[in-house]
């Protein structure tokens, strides 16, 4: 009799052991999943896999995307939306489908203004080589106050944070990915501008850039402006409007550029 209700007893152990485990067991997945039930977002509180829920616009993705502000290209290129840096008509030049730097024609900018984007370039060092390092293919893109330079670096040797590609005076490219002189290339950065609280940043301007399609600065936080030697090359930020011109380099060299687009990003 002992023997029976100690089964029976160890039974009725297992079997309340297992409702707690199970109920344990529910309860944990329940309070989980009410969790993820729910996203917030710019447009509000959206439940996952919400049929109701905005859908991003339909663009067409095509060598230049349909939603994309041409700068400079398509059937007639022009400088009809490029100026100096005082608002003047450019002195560069345009030839067959490019535009090129004039030496000592200064900067080209183009009249509207861009906070964060997604920028394209082409561009070409001229092809017949003359000079070295910095003299030789030099120019830079600029968006805002900073700048990813441009340089004829095949062959060439210079100092690694004022090579093609790099974040000038601030960030290495993590490869060398240029062509051959004379050969046309690409950019496409994607530029988060900074955000600022008086004369504070609260946010810094983030870079990721691929060269030729090669993955060069990856998401990098740059840490100040970018300048050659001297104070403004390890400045902090100084504070500035929320959109500027892009503007391309007059360094003295005929560097050409071709296909130029952009598409404005949310801050």
């Amino acid at each position: 009799m002992k023997t029976v209700l100690f089964s029976v007893s160890v039974c009725l152990l297992m079997i309340l052991a297992g409702c707690a485990n199970e109920q344990t067991a529910n309860k944990a997945p329940v309070a989980k999943a009410e969790k993820m039930q729910y996203v917030e977002t710019d447009t509000g509180r959206w439940l996952i896999h919400d049929m109701n829920r905005p859908a991003p616009p339909v663009i067409s993705a095509g060598e230049i995307p349909s939603d994309a502000i041409v700068l400079f290209g398509g059937t007639e290129p022009s400088l009809s939306q490029w100026t100096d840096v005082k608002g003047n008509p450019s002195k560069w030049i345009v030839g067959d489908g490019y535009m090129e730097a004039v030496k000592g024609s200064g900067y080209i900018q183009t009249k509207q203004k861009f906070g964060s984007c997604q920028l394209h370039v082409e561009f070409a060092t001229p092809s017949r080589v003359t000079g070295t390092s910095q003299g030789r293919g030099n120019s830079g893109v600029f968006l805002m106050a900073y700048e990813v330079q441009v340089l004829d670096s095949y062959d060439n040797k210079t100092y690694p944070d004022g090579q093609c590609a790099a974040l000038y005076g601030r960030a290495l490219p993590l490869v060398n990915a240029c062509r051959k002189p004379g050969e046309w290339q690409s950019y496409d950065i994607i530029f988060h501008r900074p955000i600022f609280k008086g004369n504070k940043v609260v946010r810094k301007a983030t870079f990721t850039v691929f060269h030729n399609g090669v993955l060069v600065q990856d998401h990098v936080e740059l840490q100040g402006g970018t300048g050659w030697k001297g104070p403004h090359a390890i400045s902090d930020y100084e504070p500035h409007p929320d959109k500027l011109p892009i503007q391309l380099q007059d360094h003295g060299n005929s560097v050409r550029f071709r296909n130029i687009w952009i598409r404005e990003l949310a801050d």
